[in-house]
């Protein structure tokens, strides 16, 4: 080979080197989610080798660079080892700087080398994983990736968060997650500076941590009948004996692991032990510290009302829980005792003679005040071991104890009463902050609890509430996302639920309001998701499902369809009726105008192709469309659905009963006229209900259609009796009645409610659409 070769293929990979590392930065290609304080993005870069040392001023901090080494051992196979001697380049050294605040950290990032300044672990910890975030997102990968350039624009950052409690509550107690699935959260968690963990630890359904001192609370209350093939709320309570069990529980040893890895991760795990409700496990386990003192069963699945809690007229009730709670806290560092508080049903303190006891001794007026009585009582003794108790906002009822801190979940009320009260207060409404409801449409999505928060939702929570005084405000310590685990019973179903819903939460929680913007966290998010791809997180996709808004012209009946995502400027596009989505797609650009029955596919598009679920949906142009409806019974204001014409408008109701589309009855029945105008020869007509039990929604239990030609006279042209049958699942159903071929100007249909549900309240009865063929 000549010279002039040699040195030519030299030149060409000299370039091809220089190319690699000639990437350019923008303040648009700089995506750190949560969003930094402030950012300035300066010319050049820093490239990474497996000669870049670590400096810190003190060994006590070693384990912040763990994820960052972790990353560049696994995908690049270096070690990035700690310098006895500051380098004079190629180097991320870590300074204390004690005039930043306790989370606070600056970033400087140059060609020679990365600075990074803090006055806290947590400081450090936090400068390294934005600077993680600033890697390419290959550094994610669980395999050694070839030929990388793993390069960083040269910033300048200056960041701290806005709120120092930015939490998850991982529900262990409905279904059980061992400690590696704690440890990995624990990690995810620290990804996005979020610094509480807050473990549900007791409820009905498991007790989930060794107290020593009572052995039974892991031995009977950790095990419950397995029944995980049934859906949650139709479990009935078996016998124990010779059952399959399913259950678990942390040992103290475990316990110990799992704090000592989040302190490494600066990341506090707040305990919670139940009280005085949602303790059947115990209860189980040691039925003496009840009001009853009967045996019963640790529930399989749903249990409402919760009426077996503990006795708060016994001080061996106290006792009990005082012994608990002191190994509680030996175990667990963190300033905050959670002691839930919730949803007590105090039937049996009623009838109690012990807590009638208790309430005349202590001059309280009613079982309102012997709870607060009990979680003041609870909260001295919190207090006098250094602690703070923390609660559900039920907590706040017959009065607070002087020290507590609220946990707000039905909406903000509670925050506010508590703050307003002096009181510190944490604010986790369900309507932003629960992880447990759906996040996508409900017929697209996995079971769910209910309720819909989708990440964007998420995005809009603020903790502090405009109404609050500046004095209220100091009192919000933060906010906290909660994922009951009910529906929840695999680690891949608990991933789906959080991420990325998290890390909206996330950057509600650490940016400025000012800096933050939907459109703009959205773009982020893209690249987020290519970090949780290589990271094999079972991230949720439900942002870029395509939904339908739906609109009728009363006075053509014609059909407008919008369609959109979460995402803005999404590429949607979409076929109608048989065309095939990968050849015939057409770009989505303006409402789809409707005039027949027509079905319409549509899905988002990458690279010209389509990915993710594919939104299908049939509008049934039938007789009924846009005639004149007359109700003898009137639905209730709580349900209109879309008015007078929403039983002949085309549009159908999902399985979230308050999407708009519902019309509902409560202990009442059905009974509707529609107006045909003209002779008009029918032979079926549909009647499309809901049936979801959990929340008194049930299905006719007779459905009759009668027709008329004059509108006085009507003759029944059909009825389908269904009795009551006991259904845990939501479900959709349209009631058909087909008969012969008659002609008619008037359609009566009628419903005839349950009336009552099985517990005793009103019953609903919902209805969404009659379709007369």
């Amino acid at each position: 080979m000549s010279k002039s070769i040699i040195t030519l293929i030299l030149m060409m990979c000299c370039l091809g080197c220089q190319n690699k590392a000639s990437k350019v930065f923008t303040e648009e290609t700089i995506q750190i989610i949560p969003k930094p304080k402030e950012l300035m993005l300066n010319s050049g870069s820093f490239i990474f080798n497996d000669k870049t040392q670590l400096y810190l001023p003190d060994k006590r901090y070693f384990r912040t660079t763990d994820p960052l080494r972790a990353r560049f051992k696994t995908t690049a196979n270096w070690d990035l080892k700690v310098a006895t001697e500051l380098p004079p380049s190629n180097v991320i050294r870590l300074t204390e700087n004690k005039n930043l605040a306790e989370e606070a950290y600056t970033l400087n990032v140059n060609s020679n080398d990365i600075s990074i300044e803090a006055n806290s672990y947590s400081g450090f910890l936090y400068g390294l994983e934005t600077l993680r975030q600033l890697l390419p997102s290959e550094i994610e990968r669980q395999d050694e990736v070839k030929d990388m350039v793993w390069e960083i624009p040269a910033v300048q950052i200056h960041d701290a968060p806005r709120f120092k409690w930015r939490g998850l509550m991982l529900d262990v107690s409905r279904h059980f997650f061992d400690k590696d699935y704690i440890k990995q959260t624990i990690d995810r968690l620290a990804y996005l500076k979020m610094n509480t963990l807050h473990l549900h630890l007791v409820d009905d359904q498991g007790w989930r941590i060794e107290i020593k001192r009572y052995p039974k609370l892991t031995e009977i209350g950790a095990y419950r009948v397995d029944q995980e093939d049934k859906p949650w709320n139709g479990r009935p309570t078996q016998p124990v004996d010779g059952a399959k069990m399913y259950g678990g529980f942390f040992t103290q040893e475990e316990i110990k692991e799992i704090v000592a890895y989040a302190e490494s991760r600066g990341i506090t795990v707040v305990p919670e032990i139940e009280m005085p409700a949602h303790v059947t496990s115990a209860i189980a386990s040691y039925p003496e510290f009840s009001c009853l003192e009967q045996p019963v069963t640790v529930p399989s699945g749903g249990l409402w009302p919760i009426t077996d809690i503990y006795c708060a007229g016994k001080d061996s009730t106290f006792e009990f829980l005082e012994n608990i709670l002191t190994e509680v806290m030996d175990l667990f560092p963190s300033k905050y005792i959670h002691v839930g508080g919730d949803e007590a049903t105090k039937t049996n303190w009623k009838a109690c003679v012990h807590c009638q006891k208790r309430m005349k001794t202590e001059g309280l007026q009613n079982v309102e005040e012997l709870q607060s009585y009990f979680i003041k009582r609870m909260e001295r003794f919190i207090s006098s071991k250094g602690r703070i108790l923390i609660g559900w906002d039920e907590i706040l009822e017959g009065g607070l104890a002087p020290g507590a801190t609220v946990m707000s979940w039905r909406g903000v009320k509670g925050g506010l009463e508590a703050s307003a009260e002096g009181h510190d207060v944490v604010m986790s409404p369900g309507s932003h902050c629960y992880f447990d409801h759906y996040q996508g449409p409900m017929d697209t999505e996995p079971k769910a609890w209910g309720g819909f928060t989708p990440i964007s939702k998420v995005y809009e929570f603020d903790p502090v509430v405009d109404s609050m005084t500046e004095d209220q405000a100091r009192h919000v310590l933060g906010g906290q996302a909660n994922l009951w685990a009910e529906y929840i019973p695999t680690t891949a179903q608990s991933e789906y639920m959080i991420y990325p819903r998290i890390a909206a939460l996330s950057e509600t929680l650490w940016s400025p309001k000012a800096n933050r913007s939907w459109d703009e966290f959205s773009s982020r998010l893209t690249t987020l998701f290519k970090r949780y791809e290589y990271q094999d997180i079972n991230y949720a996709k439900s942002v870029y499902t395509v939904t339908a808004d739906t609109k009728v012209n009363a006075a053509t009946n014609d059909l407008t369809v919008s369609l959109d995502t979460e995402f803005p400027n999404t590429d949607i596009r979409y076929v109608l009726n048989d065309n095939e989505m990968v050849s015939s797609a057409e770009p989505y650009s303006a409402p789809i105008e409707i005039h027949a029955t027509t079905t319409i596919k549509a899905s988002r598009y990458v690279d010209n192709k389509p990915v993710g679920k594919v939104f299908e949906k049939t509008f049934n142009y039938h007789k009924g469309v846009g005639k004149k409806v007359t109700y003898n019974t009137m639905y209730s204001d709580s349900y209109k659905g879309r008015g007078a014409n929403n039983m002949v408008n085309i549009i159908r109701g999902t399985k979230n009963f308050h999407d708009g589309q519902w019309q509902a009855w409560i202990g009442n029945d059905m009974d509707l006229i529609i107006d045909l105008e003209q002779p008009t020869e029918v032979s079926e007509v549909k009647i499309g209900a809901m049936e979801n039990q959990g929340p008194d929604i049930y299905f006719p239990t007779r459905v009759e259609v009668l027709l008329s030609t004059d509108g006085k006279s009507f003759k029944t042209a059909g009825i389908i009796d269904r009795p009551f049958e006991v259904n845990p699942v939501i479900v959709l159903k349209d009631f058909t009645l087909q008969f012969n071929k008659q002609m008619a100007t008037h359609v009566q249909v009628k419903a005839i409610s349950l009336k009552k549900s099985p517990g005793g309240g009103g019953a609903w009865l919902f209805v969404d659409e009659i379709t007369i063929n």
